[in-house]
């Protein structure tokens, strides 16, 4: 498959998706958005689309004008039928984008939820094919500060304690967002905790915990992998 990747911050890139990528023979290209690289102009040369997270927010045009021209690329990339994965941010900016201009799709959570903490499928979520190899209820990183309301015509997937839209599916599952960060490996913390360490609040550990999980990263970069296998399957 032609698939491109859309990159947020210097720190934040595919994690655990790259090598699997690469490994099943998909041609991938990316765009580093911070850098000013210009996006394809459509979807039209693409089979699929993955973004990425990222430490601002979707509704901060002026400060990054690209997510206007980022937007319009993922409209089109489901308007056309793409197989689309948003994740954290990215999942954010394809709620925001199915919700319309008129509807203010992304908004602060009430809490921000930085660590390890479980998500709990829902119904759907545990008789979603791209979710089968999941437990009902399984410990992920998060890393974020604002959630999104469900998307016209999607499916809630899963949950947690601090927030409960975790995870969406449309489109007979070509669109998957995921809120939190299956992807990240530790190493790929350790850069995020490098750049920023957040303050403690009701959902946030301390980096020292994050980091010390070393299981917890191979458990979910093996849910990634999982997850990927489904989606992208011919």
């Amino acid at each position: 498959m032609r698939i491109h990747w859309l990159q947020h911050a210097d720190f934040e890139d595919l994690g655990c998706i790259g090598p699997w990528l690469a490994a099943h023979g998909h041609r991938v290209a990316g765009t580093r958005l911070y850098a000013g690289e210009r996006l394809p102009p459509d979807a039209g040369n693409l089979d699929a689309l993955i973004v990425m997270g990222g430490p601002m927010n979707v509704y901060e045009h002026d400060r990054y004008p690209w997510l206007l021209h980022e937007k319009a690329l993922i409209a089109s990339a489901l308007q056309s039928g793409r197989r689309v994965l948003g994740i954290c941010l990215g999942a954010q900016l394809v709620a925001d984008v199915l919700g319309g201009p008129e509807v203010q799709a992304v908004t602060r959570n009430p809490h921000p939820e930085i660590g390890w903490f479980p998500v709990s499928l829902t119904p759907a979520g545990r008789a979603s094919g791209l979710l089968a190899d999941l437990p009902d209820e399984f410990t992920v990183f998060h890393w974020h500060g604002d959630t999104h309301a469900l998307p016209p015509g999607a499916e809630r997937l899963a949950s947690s304690a601090a927030c409960s839209q975790q995870a969406f599916s449309l489109d007979a599952g070509r669109v998957l967002g995921l809120q939190f960060h299956l992807e990240v490996t530790r190493e790929g913390a350790g850069h995020w905790f490098a750049s920023e360490r957040p303050p403690p609040d009701l959902y946030v550990q301390s980096p020292e915990y994050i980091l010390g999980q070393s299981q917890a990263f191979e458990d979910n970069n093996r849910f990634m992998r999982s997850i990927l296998g489904r989606f992208f399957a011919e």
